[in-house]
């Protein structure tokens, strides 16, 4: 099966392709896709991950076609942001 891991980082941004045997779950594509390795100091092992925009857990199979997102946390609320920009 292939699949999608997909990451943004503040600076960079990974897509990348892992082929995988089918009953493996989400966390064992993050580690065959590297990513951990990639970005060794932002703490991806506790971001939320989810499977083509929705949330689930680490131990969810994934299918052929499946892009897995890992979702950093925000560093503004998105509402606050809105404001700020607003005023100038």
């Amino acid at each position: 099966m292939r699949v999608e891991v997909v990451y943004a980082g503040e600076n960079k941004q990974i897509l990348t392709e892992v082929d995988v045997d089918a009953g493996s779950t989400v966390e064992h594509v993050l580690r065959m896709s590297g990513i951990y390795d990639r970005f060794p100091n932002e703490p991806l092992r506790e971001c939320n991950v989810g499977v083509w925009g929705q949330s689930v857990s680490r131990s969810a199979s994934v299918s052929d076609g499946d892009r897995i997102e890992l979702y950093r946390p925000l560093s503004m609320d998105p509402m606050e942001a809105r404001r700020l920009r607003a005023k100038f």
